[in-house]
């Protein structure tokens, strides 16, 4: 009776803790790189995906690195529009949403690991077409103006190390 006990005890645990994304696994893996003062660099494509060699980026170094318990909540949306014809506006609204799920019954907590960087560089695309492409566009990132020493927040897999 107590080892079925114990073993109900351990099967409710384990449904209960937070799902861990791999940018939260990366922070407790290989903590090192990411310290305070490493050189990290946040790369995209004119795709807005994360490239070998970015087209475009945001290079910084990093502050703090911390593990965070997220819930996550369902994707806003546009009736009636796809993400290729997002305004900038609607596809910021997304993309500071992230990480988020697509429906209701899909919403559950989740670790984190978040990355706070204190640009020193930067490269973003001005073309139209990269309004709703990635997270980097017209001297932003995201909602946020980039300047020397502006400080942004993002998920630890999405940085690489600084090549020089």
């Amino acid at each position: 009776m107590r080892s079925a006990l114990l073993v109900l005890l351990t099967v409710a645990a384990a449904v209960a803790a937070a799902e861990q994304r791999p940018s939260a696994s990366l922070v407790r893996a290989q903590p090192d790189w990411l310290r305070g003062g490493q050189c990290v660099v946040y790369p995209e494509n004119s795709l807005g995906w994360a490239a070998a060699t970015p087209e475009y980026f945001v290079r910084g170094t990093v502050l703090t690195t911390r593990v965070e318990q997220r819930a996550l909540s369902v994707c806003p949306e546009v009736p009636g529009k796809t993400i290729e014809h997002y305004s900038r506006d609607e596809f910021n609204r997304l993309a500071g949403a992230a990480p988020c799920v697509s429906a209701e019954r899909f919403r559950r907590d989740v670790e984190l690991g978040v990355v706070r960087l204190r640009v020193t560089r930067w490269e973003t695309p001005h073309a139209r077409r990269a309004a709703n492409a990635g997270r980097l566009y017209r001297g932003m990132f995201i909602d946020q103006k980039l300047s020397e020493g502006t400080e942004i927040e993002i998920e630890a897999d999405l940085l690489v190390r600084c090549a020089d």
